[in-house]
């Protein structure tokens, strides 16, 4: 008779230590790398920021985006948490990062797909496999398919998540270089240190995408070795005794990896050796999908004193939880996803390069023909400005404009000197523009297009103030050009014992551009503070 081993229980002490210590200096890796990110994002040249805002103006180029990059990653929390970066640092606009977040949850699911494939030698479980691997597919497409529209047309998404965020804070224009604080006393000498010794923000950028990376590929092995450990029975019967329960640990567990890469694609050998049906798998995936979502609100609670980029942190929840509210109580919408997926695993059953066929279209063709068709969607101006101030020389700025046409939302983008000068120097200031119900918002700024002597209050730094339409020019010339249907627009200050100045704005109504700014001296007499000098349409 064989006697039992005794176990060491140091041994056991001392591996749980490891993990835990494991799990925190993952965690301290991807905070840091996070604020290094987002340090770095905010020196790049006017170049780079230009291309960035060029290339995510368009919604469906946005899309691609997120998809060909996650897809790439395997890991949708560095997408997320990269586009949180790059919205905290003002290089791009909440609604310019939302489709790159639809992209990104699409992109994750390549993984759970590609796993699916690998089962193609073993016939009678490659049709489940399949079907595993790809229902994560068609919820993300799915849900895209109802938000997209949503977004592009109404700004569905962007609308909600920045009233919400507007609830804490308030979004204004700032300038870039005071726009994002160290996230603790403790990164921030860290973090500025590096900068001084790389002066690179491009090789600042790269070295915090690779401590990003290998902190969530940490935290995925961690997890991966802990599921491993236990048996797929056990795990099933613990997972998904439930549809509830199911959705509920898909949630947690995800929400602890901050990856639905690993998670989904945990499933697909449970359901493809018949540990767990697809119905009941399904609710797992879906509560993976809105589990994955932490990662952005981590990123996005360490730049709280930016309003945007908590805004981007909840359009990622409601985008993944609305997917659930469609398609998990509703049956009939219920069946949906698992119908299409059962039904793409019996063809690829039958015909085993269908599911390569799927992987190319849904990954490369589809994005790269929805960009094509979209080419012209954005308009984009490049501004340059002569300003005076009050007992000061003249100084010169430009500005380049980002606007979709369909959505009518961008940005401008401020650089300080003229064309000659700014070269490559970093933006001063980013300004999200949109244009709603005949309403041009710039900033913490608004101009209606109405009829003259039509007025509205408003408030800024300096006070409160009345601005009314004084008249509407048919024409205008400047800058070598005529532009029709010219807005002029009187500001006054309200508040009692106030002699300043009135101010008068001149917007093109076409173009949503500001053409000539003055300040009243007397009634009858003005002096020119702003005027556009150039006109470049790109």
């Amino acid at each position: 008779m064989e006697t039992a081993l005794p176990t060491d229980p140091g041994k056991k002490i001392r591996d749980n230590v490891w993990i835990v210590l494991s799990i925190i200096g993952a965690l301290v890796l991807f905070l840091f790398a996070l604020d290094l990110m987002v340090s770095s994002l905010q020196h790049l040249s006017r170049n780079v920021t230009e291309t960035i805002l060029l290339a995510t103006a368009n919604p469906f180029t946005a899309l691609f985006i997120g998809l060909l990059v996650t897809a790439m990653l395997q890991s949708s929390s560095t997408t997320t948490s990269l586009v949180v970066a790059l919205v905290a640092s003002g290089a791009i606009t909440l609604q310019n990062a939302i489709p790159i977040i639809m992209g990104a949850n699409i992109g994750t699911t390549i993984t759970s797909t590609i796993v699916a494939l690998g089962f193609i030698n073993r016939r009678k479980e490659f049709k489940r496999a399949v079907a595993a691997g790809t229902y994560h597919d068609f919820f993300n497409i799915l849900t895209t398919v109802v938000l997209f529209p949503l977004e592009y047309y109404y700004g569905f998404l962007s609308g909600i998540s920045d009233w919400l965020a507007r609830r804490f804070f308030t979004p204004t224009a700032h300038p870039v270089e005071e726009t994002i604080k160290p996230i603790s006393s403790l990164f921030g000498p860290v973090v500025r240190g590096l900068s001084d010794l790389i002066p690179s923000p491009f090789v600042l950028a790269l070295l915090a995408v690779i401590m990003l990376f290998c902190s969530i590929l940490i935290f995925r092995k961690l997890i991966s070795d802990l599921l491993k450990a236990r048996s797929p029975e056990v795990f099933s019967r613990f997972f998904f005794k439930s549809q509830l329960k199911s959705f509920g640990w898909g949630l947690l567990t995800t929400a602890a990896i901050r990856s639905s890469t690993i998670t989904t694609s945990v499933v697909v050998p449970i359901v493809a050796k018949k540990i767990a049906t697809l119905r009941q798998a399904a609710p797992f995936i879906m509560g993976a999908n809105v589990g994955t979502t932490i990662t952005a609100f981590i990123a996005a609670a360490l730049n709280a004193n930016t309003s945007s980029a908590i805004s981007i942190a909840i359009a990622h929840f409601l985008f993944n939880f609305i997917g659930v509210l469609l398609f998990f109580p509703i049956p009939v919408l219920r069946r949906l996803p698992m119908e299409l997926a059962s039904g793409l695993g019996k063809l690829t059953l039958k015909y085993r390069l269908v599911g390569f066929v799927y992987l190319l279209l849904t990954f490369f063709f589809i994005p790269f023909s929805l960009i094509y068709f979209n080419r012209d969607a954005t308009e984009s101006l490049h501004l340059t400005y002569a300003a005076t101030a009050p007992g000061e020389p003249k100084v010169y700025y430009r500005v380049v404009t980002q606007m979709n046409k369909r959505t009518q939302s961008g940005e401008w983008v401020r650089y300080e000197g003229n064309a000659e000068t700014i070269t490559d120097q970093e933006p001063s200031l980013i300004y999200p523009v949109y244009v709603k119900n005949a309403t041009l918002f710039v900033g913490d700024q608004m101009f209606l297009f109405n009829r003259p002597g039509f007025c509205w209050d408003g408030e800024d730094g300096q006070g409160k103030y009345r601005v009314c339409i004084d008249q509407v020019l048919q024409h205008m010339a400047l800058a070598n050009i005529s532009f029709d249907s010219v807005y002029v627009y009187k500001q006054h200050y309200v508040e009692d014992g106030d002699t300043r100045p009135d101010h008068r704005y001149y917007y093109s109504a076409a173009h949503k551009i500001l053409l000539q700014h003055e300040e009243l001296v007397t009634p009858d007499s003005a002096v020119v503070r702003e005027k556009l000098l150039k006109f470049e349409p790109q």
